[in-house]
């Protein structure tokens, strides 16, 4: 496999890279992203590739159901460090789809640090239960999934909100906070919030 990253890099180096060195060459005189991007680690999601956008625009974070818990050390400097040294203007919390991390809310897990994880999308999961009926169609499964990954990426706004560093900045009208939801079925990339 890492045999194969080394190539996919050489043919990297010898199309895109060569094709827009002058951009790359720009890139290494620094980074000035007007996106924070906060979106999960899943695999399947290749955030420049779904917004269309070049290397130098997204800062990103990744996490296991692009979660913003409101005590995380590592989104806390991703934050500080991207409202206060890069001037970003806006911040991205997106979900998506067939999210591992949501599935996993109705599981018994036998981990020991998921679970502790997931507790930062619990809330999601008793507001949409408190609002829907209990699915008995695999149809119904799948629109309560959706509606909680949709809710998660809600609450996980209102988490990063709880930020004094995001607070500020949103209160002086510097960054505007924006929640997405991409689809792996259609590639549709949306606006939730």
């Amino acid at each position: 496999m890492i045999d194969q990253l080394l190539k996919g890099n050489k043919k990297f180096r010898e199309t895109v890279f060569k094709q827009n060195i002058d951009h790359y060459r720009e890139l290494v005189k620094g980074q000035s992203p007007p996106v924070l991007w906060i979106g999960c680690s899943d695999s399947r999601i290749q955030t420049g590739h779904i917004t269309g956008t070049q290397a130098g625009t997204l800062f990103m974070h990744r996490n296991i159901g692009n979660m913003a818990p409101a005590d995380d050390w590592n989104l806390a400097t991703v934050l500080e460090y991207g409202i206060r040294h890069l001037k970003v203007q806006h911040i991205v919390i997106c979900g998506h789809s067939d999210c591992g991390a949501i599935k996993a809310l109705d599981k018994d897990l036998e981990d020991v640090y998921i679970p502790n994880w997931l507790n930062n999308a619990i809330e999601a999961k008793k507001r949409v239960d408190a609002r829907i009926k209990k699915p008995s169609t695999p149809g119904e499964q799948k629109e309560r999934s959706r509606m909680i990954e949709q809710e998660n990426v809600r609450l996980q706004i209102e988490h990063l909100r709880t930020y004094p560093v995001v607070a500020k900045a949103e209160k002086e009208q510097k960054i505007q906070i924006h929640g997405m939801y991409y689809d792996l079925e259609t590639g549709a990339l949306s606006k939730i919030v």
